[in-house]
């Protein structure tokens, strides 16, 4: 089809970019810029050449061929800042379209954040929380009271007559002196007070022999 009618197949050019552009410009500045150091330094040769001659025919050619030269000094001069004042305007605008570009990608960026951060919120419950925050409060709350009744100092009530202690304390004095003479001091059951014996296990076959012999139980 593109033989029959004559269609071009040569691929299409890309299109020109302010970068390619600016770059163009720069290097068109860069070639004003050594035919301007040329110039001046061509002028510089005809001026001193100038003040150096009388004024007569060869002093007014060659004073036409500084004229010439400074006049192509000033095209050029207005040249360069004509291409000097575009390249500032594409560079403007290559500016503000990278600033275009990364605030369209932090757009995007918070586009994805807040629909990411919507889809985590979904997954909590409000409610849940409320109720595991109460349990929590509750838990500490029996913590703090089992920890208050484990502190808690058992003293002798208030209300126990220090003379009562007393005596029972006295008549308990009395009751060992009375053992220890019916025993013979210290002798007959182990030398230890009725009230301080303890009660033979039901699990101990033979009570231990007086002493701290222990009879060995047969089997």
């Amino acid at each position: 089809m593109n033989r029959l009618f004559g269609t071009s197949s040569k691929p299409t050019a890309p299109k020109p970019t302010l970068t390619t552009a600016i770059t163009s410009l720069d290097t068109r500045l860069s070639s004003i810029d050594v035919k301007l150091a040329s110039l001046t330094a061509e002028l510089s040769g005809y001026q001193t050449k100038l003040s150096k001659m009388r004024d007569g025919p060869g002093k007014t050619a060659l004073k036409q061929k500084a004229l010439k030269v400074l006049r192509q000094r000033k095209q050029y001069e207005a040249q360069r800042d004509q291409i000097q004042s575009q390249v500032w305007n594409m560079e403007q605008a290559q500016t503000m379209q990278d600033n275009l570009k990364n605030t369209m990608v932090t757009i995007d960026a918070l586009k994805q954040t807040n629909k990411q951060l919507k889809k985590e919120y979904g997954k909590v419950d409000l409610d849940k929380i409320e109720r595991l925050q109460d349990e929590m409060a509750d838990l500490l709350d029996v913590g703090n009271e089992i920890q208050e009744s484990l502190a808690r100092s058992y003293e002798v009530p208030e209300d126990v007559d220090e003379e009562e202690l007393d005596a029972e304390l006295e008549a308990l004095g009395q009751e060992v002196e009375l053992e220890r003479e019916m025993y013979g001091g210290m002798e007959g059951a182990g030398g230890v007070p009725s009230f301080m014996q303890d009660e033979v296990p039901e699990f101990v076959d033979e009570e231990p022999k007086v002493g701290g012999k222990v009879k060995e139980v047969a089997g």
